[in-house]
């Protein structure tokens, strides 16, 4: 057990937002903790980690268990550089560094034996906690997330938001945490980068416990979820699917109990009213008898959930348009330093379902907005209406109320239509006079999904559509969509989306953009076979060049063995001259050591270094032997 967190309860003020929690973590467990927004998510992380404190129930860990919490909005304005963000992680070591360094300065002609017994204990703390090397394993880090020498010298509130996760990400992984909690971690990330997150989380084998809402990353990741509904936890065994259908099956068989008991406490509260109207003594003992059976079968009755307001709604097209719909022939994007993309060609049809994917900055949003202003090389089909919905809500007016901004948008509704259709999306009563700048970003996005739905339109551009909903709320406009007789171009990283959605994937790169008939599990598996074709087809076409050339009366077979033999051999060369480069590189980087000023006066660092100088210069003697046996069987390859 890692993690055993017992009977929690959190108010706020007279907020309940769970009571009676019980989780618990074994060892290379991943938890998705999921739940509606503002239900308590990201605070039970807190009580995790200590940052707040249970109104009631307990936290029970191990005193070194190590936790490592990537939080939603990580580095966001710090000017730190990249590389200095992620040294934070080494406090600890710099510090040691600092009293080393006055130690030494304290020692240079002295010989105060417990300063000197200081230095000894604190060096060795030092080389424990990865002083020696700490720096080089921290941009071996940063280049193995993709951060170039370039980037990891830029100010974090100069990047963006999926490098800053990238970041935080890093300094998990510098952490070695026995325990890691991330909140939102896909968030900002293209869908290469959420990859290699599902795979560096499975592959870790690290106990996770992770808050988010994309349905597909806690398929591919989960092996149990945690959901926080009507105050309180409830745990499944396996991945977001089954904790979903067995949830419907948890609420189906409660709303029957709960509708077959409430059944018979009507008809007891009816035999209750007779016999209090008799009013006689065996009367009113039946009565009695009858609202203690009654306590008794309500006493743990649980309410079927109403805790979510599932909002539902449709796109209705108002035309039909031509069976054309929108054609792009050679379209670029291009600026002087940079190509987003080139020739660009595809075409859409009527009733077409398309979602557009691509790596953060391809310019998939760009693509977008290229084809609203109808710009070169971009035609749109006869009848065609559009309808466009922007990730970042630009088109709503934040000084507005909801109210307002539909009335405006749609002079012709009245006050009442203009309510039924904001309660369609959750707005009733007094919410519909709330300003738009005051609204999360989940209400803004059904503030402009409404807009969009009044529109009518029979065909729709959406950039991320579902980027600001919650996991309950996905699912109304994956509904709407599926059920949309208009023709869909769609901007998403939302996988589980595109699955329900898309029957074609448009995968946009800078040079070779293609258009894939099917979902994205048919994309995935699409690429996964052209990739195998394709080098499939290299190999084939090497052994019949091969085949077709001969090697001095040599079977093929032959010729396929002596070259496979001859590329190892070049590889373990190459191998062993960069360990011999990195080998004379720590020597050079030693011998520098020894020279200086400050060293000369410190026997301790002498040694050490002298010690690890002679280990250095017999591991490059030996490497360098080895390089030239390796280097005659290469030799010896060329003559045959």
């Amino acid at each position: 057990m890692v993690l055993n967190c017992c009977n929690l309860e959190k108010s706020y003020g007279d907020r309940l937002l769970f009571s009676g929690a019980n989780l618990s973590l074994e060892k290379g467990d991943i938890v998705g903790l999921i739940g509606a927004n503002g239900t308590g998510k990201t605070t039970l992380f807190r009580i995790i980690t200590g940052a707040e404190e249970a109104d009631d129930g307990s936290v029970i860990h191990s005193s070194f268990l190590k936790i490592g919490y990537l939080e939603q909005y990580v580095c966001a304005d710090s000017e730190r550089t990249a590389y200095e963000e992620a040294l934070t992680v080494f406090a600890p070591v710099q510090e040691m560094e600092q009293r080393l360094s006055f130690l030494a300065y304290a020692l240079q002609g002295e010989s105060d034996s417990a300063l000197i017994a200081e230095q000894e204990q604190l060096l060795e703390q030092y080389k424990e906690a990865g002083g020696l090397t700490y720096v080089g394993l921290t941009h071996a880090v940063l280049s193995g997330l993709g951060f170039t020498e370039e980037e990891q010298n830029l100010p974090v509130e100069s990047l963006s938001g999926g490098q800053k996760s990238k970041i935080g990400l890093a300094k998990l992984l510098l952490q070695k945490p026995d325990l890691v909690l991330l909140d939102e971690p896909t968030n900002h990330l293209d869908i290469r980068s959420i990859d290699w997150l599902e795979k560096f989380i499975v592959g870790s084998h690290i106990t996770t416990l992770v808050i988010s809402h994309d349905r597909y990353f806690l398929d591919k990741i989960c092996n149990k979820v945690a959901e926080i509904t009507l105050q309180k936890l409830y745990l499944t065994e396996g991945n977001y699917s089954r904790h979903m259908l067995l949830k419907k099956e948890r609420e189906e068989s409660l709303q029957h109990r709960y509708k077959n008991v409430m059944a018979e406490v009507n008809r007891l509260e009816g035999v209750i009213e007779q016999q209090r109207r008799w009013n006689r003594e065996k009367n009113i003992k039946t009565a009695e008898s009858k609202q203690k059976q009654i306590a008794r079968m309500t006493k743990d009755l649980e309410a079927p959930d109403e805790e979510h307001f599932d909002f539902s709604f449709a796109f209705r097209p108002a035309t039909l348009s031509g069976e054309e719909v929108l054609s792009l022939k050679d379209v670029s994007k291009t600026f002087p330093d940079k190509v987003l993309y080139e020739h660009v060609s595809f075409e859409i049809k009527r009733g077409d379902r398309v979602a557009v994917i691509g790596e953060n900055g391809i310019g998939k949003t760009t693509l977008l907005k290229q084809i609203l202003r109808r710009g070169r090389g971009i035609r749109f089909g006869a009848g065609v209406t559009v309808g466009y919905f922007d990730q970042h809500q630009l088109n709503l007016t934040p000084g507005k109320t909801a109210f307002s901004e539909i009335q405006d948008a749609f002079p012709r509704m009245n006050n009442t239509e203009v309510r039924s259709a904001l309660a369609v999306f959750g707005f009733s009563g007094d919410r519909v006079f709330e300003r738009i700048s005051e609204l999360s970003g989940g209400e803004r996005a059904k503030v402009a999904l409404c807009k969009l739905m009044l529109q009518k339109c029979n065909f729709l551009l959406l950039d991320e559509p579902t980027n600001h909903l919650d996991i309950y709320s996905m699912t109304a406009p994956e509904e709407a969509l599926k059920n949309y007789d208009g023709t869909l171009l769609v901007v998403s990283h939302a996988r589980y989306f595109m699955n329900a959605v898309a029957d074609k994937i448009l995968c946009l790169r800078p040079k070779d953009t293609a258009l894939y008939a099917g979902n994205y599990d048919t994309y995935l598996s699409l690429e996964e076979a052209r990739l195998k074709k394709e080098a499939s087809d290299k190999e084939a076409a090497k052994e019949a060049e091969d085949k077709a050339l001969g090697k001095g009366g040599q079977s093929y077979l032959d010729q396929k063995k002596l070259r496979s033999a001859q590329t190892r051999a070049k590889t373990a060369v190459k191998k062993k001259e960069e360990e011999i480069k990195k080998l004379e590189q720590t020597a050079a980087e030693l011998t520098a050591r020894l020279k200086k000023e400050e060293t000369a006066s410190d026997f301790a660092v002498i040694s050490t270094l002298s010690e690890d100088l002679a280990k250095t210069n017999e591991q490059l003697e030996a490497a360098l032997t080895e390089w030239e046996t390796l280097a005659e069987a290469v030799a010896s390859f060329a003559e045959t």
